[in-house]
Parts: C-alpha cells; sequence; structure tokens
C-alpha cells in the first residue's frame, strides 16, 4: 500500500491545500493530512478546529485520513511507518524553502523519508493561509480562498458578521 503524509499548519484551509489533497488523494493508496500542532505560532484555529475543518472538507475522499501531530515530522512518519510527504509548491520561493526541509527530513531519517512536490494549480497560486487571514481580519471577501463554511468560521474569529455565507 503506497501511503504518504501531506503535512501542515492549515490555519485556514485554503482552496490550495484542498487541490493537493484531492491530487495526493489520486496518487496514494492511503493520503494522512496532519495538522501540525506548531508552540511556536499563536493560530486563529486550534489543532481540534482544524481537524474538524479538514474532515469536512475531505469527507468525500475514503483514502484521506486526518491527523495531528507535535514535534518532528520524521518523528511523526517513523512512529506511522510513512516514507513519503507530499508538499505544495506555489512559486519558486516555495521550493528553495521546501527542499531545504527536504534534505534535511531526508539525512535525519537516514533516506527512509522521501517528499514529493506538488505545484499548485495556477488559479490558487497567489493564496495562502497568512493572506486569507488578513483579508479576513478587515472584512474582505475571501470566499474565492477557502470553502464557503471555513469562510464563516474565519469570519466569525473575527466577529465579523457577513451575510450570504
Amino acid at each position: 500500500m503506497k501511503r504518504a503524509v501531506y503535512p501542515g499548519s492549515f490555519d485556514p484551509m485554503t482552496l490550495g491545500h484542498l487541490d493537493i489533497i484531492v491530487r495526493a488523494a489520486e496518487i496514494f493508496d492511503e493520503l494522512i493530512v496532519s495538522v501540525l500542532n506548531n508552540k511556536v505560532k499563536t493560530p486563529l484555529f486550534s489543532v481540534e478546529e482544524r481537524v474538524k475543518i479538514l474532515e469536512e472538507a475531505t469527507k468525500g475522499m475514503p483514502n484521506v485520513k486526518i491527523d495531528s501531530f507535535s514535534g518532528l515530522l520524521i518523528d511523526y512518519a517513523k512512529e506511522n511507518d510513512i516514507h513519503v510527504v507530499v508538499r505544495g509548491l506555489r512559486a519558486i520561493t516555495d521550493f528553495e524553502y521546501e527542499l531545504q526541509i527536504a534534505q534535511t527530513n531526508r539525512v535525519l531519517s537516514e533516506g527512509q523519508v522521501d517528499t514529493i512536490f506538488l505545484t499548485t494549480n495556477l488559479e490558487y497560486a497567489y493564496l495562502s493561509s497568512s493572506s486569507v487571514k488578513e483579508i479576513a481580519s478587515f472584512g474582505g471577501d475571501i470566499s474565492k480562498c477557502v470553502p464557503e463554511y471555513v469562510a464563516k468560521l474565519t469570519y466569525e474569529k473575527y466577529g465579523i458578521c457577513k451575510q450570504n455565507l
């Protein structure tokens, strides 16, 4: 069975993340989307909320499982017998950063963990969770960035009431 993990903060999950999930799920027998509990950052959504959002987004995908983890990705991969990491790339700047992490993970895992990169669909290349949060915090329209239910939850976090959601 070909298994992979797609790790990330997903704070919030965007349509770009969903694009990568859908495409990776077509490649692997099982895709585990795992939310990183990064103690350095102050997220908008709790880990539990992000897991629920991802579960809702992937409910029609039987080979996609949602999980969360803390610490090093290679430790999570080893504990779960996963040897492939999926990462999405929007631009060349993402590649430079992601390549360094992929190489580090390969060395630290003693060659047991490889990374594959999927380039984001061009219609989502501009998206980032940070920009979604910034736009939403000012009451801007994030309907082209996230699923409708995620937009509603994001506006609620900022105390913004949006009609027609």
